[in-house]
């Protein structure tokens, strides 16, 4: 789960470029900088772009090791979820204390929030509209994402699932909606949709659900075709640029039938052609390998997260 994640994160320039220029806070104690987990990421990346060997690798123990002592969830060795890791991570970063030499300050100060690069990347807005049908009043939600995670069926697309992610949904019966206006329960209408695109848009597929009957999480291995290019335009209203076009750089890849066992590994845009990221092992492929991971309920290697870059 980590290597896999490291590998899509390294292969995103505008943030190895930020990583590679990150400088502790001043006032950070020693003591605490050598506990930090995004000077030892800074490590790993200086480690992969300064190693000139055509086989070798390099292995973050302390990054882990660092990781592991600030969160339990990642401790001993049990399957770990790849999302989870890349979640925790981003929200991490940050919330490090730096030097402000890499933050857009104007842009901030537009904004009047604290924000980091991470959030200048990686951030997302989303707008949780409700409708109230009786009165027709609107009220509205923000909330911001570093991922996007979706829903998923059996023969669909990410352009669906994403359609399908900021469809309108109806609120009646048990699942009224309180009004302030009416003072009282009414049906409305629900949707989500994004008030702001990341620049870096992480992109979380819900491979895995809880089945019931089961008592237990299980993998949902259905084919998902995924594009090379994609636009967010019938998710977005009234948001700047909805006809914005990302570009696929990454993609990690679960291969396993469960959600407790498995293996991740990360496919990348090199210069020229495709790599394979595995562990230690980095091969080139054909864009049309791309396809064998869609998914199928007889094929277990399933795209799982989609890592986008907005085109200037």
């Amino acid at each position: 789960y980590c290597n896999s994640i490291l590998q899509a994160l390294y292969h995103c320039e505008p943030f190895r470029e930020c990583i590679q220029l990150y400088r502790p806070k001043d006032t950070i104690p020693l003591l605490i900088q050598d506990e930090n987990l995004l000077w030892e990421l800074k490590n790993v990346f200086f480690q992969i772009s300064t190693n000139k060997k055509k086989q070798g690798s390099v292995t973050p123990k302390r990054f882990i090791d660092i990781l592991q002592k600030k969160n339990e969830i990642f401790r001993g060795s049990q399957h770990q979820d790849a999302q989870e890791f890349l979640n925790y991570l981003l929200n991490s970063i940050s919330e490090t204390p730096q030097q402000k030499s890499l933050l857009n300050v104007e842009e901030i100060q537009k904004k009047n929030v604290y924000s980091t690069w991470i959030h200048e990347l990686f951030e997302g807005i989303l707008t949780n509209e409700i409708k109230c049908l009786n009165c027709e009043n609107v009220s509205c939600r923000d909330e911001s994402f570093f991922d996007l995670s979706v829903d998923i069926e059996h023969n669909t697309s990410i352009s669906s699932c994403l359609k399908n992610f900021s469809s309108s949904e109806r609120l009646c019966q048990k699942n009224k909606f309180y009004c302030d206006t009416c003072c009282g329960l009414q049906e409305a209408e629900k949707r989500m949709k994004i008030k702001r695109a990341p620049n870096i848009l992480a992109l979380h597929l819900k491979r895995f659900k809880y089945e019931e009957k089961l008592n237990r999480y299980v993998k949902l291995p259905y084919r998902v075709l995924f594009p090379t290019e994609l636009r967010l335009s019938n998710m977005t209203d009234k948001a700047e640029n909805p006809d914005r076009l990302y570009n696929l750089f990454a993609i990690t890849i679960h291969i396993g039938n469960g959600p407790y066992h498995g293996h991740y590994v990360t496919v990348v845009r090199g210069n020229n052609t495709w790599l394979m990221c595995d562990d230690e092992n980095v091969d080139p492929i054909d864009e049309l390998v791309l396809q064998s991971f869609f998914g199928d309920l007889n094929n277990y290697r399933c795209g799982y997260i989609f890592f986008y870059q907005a085109e200037d």
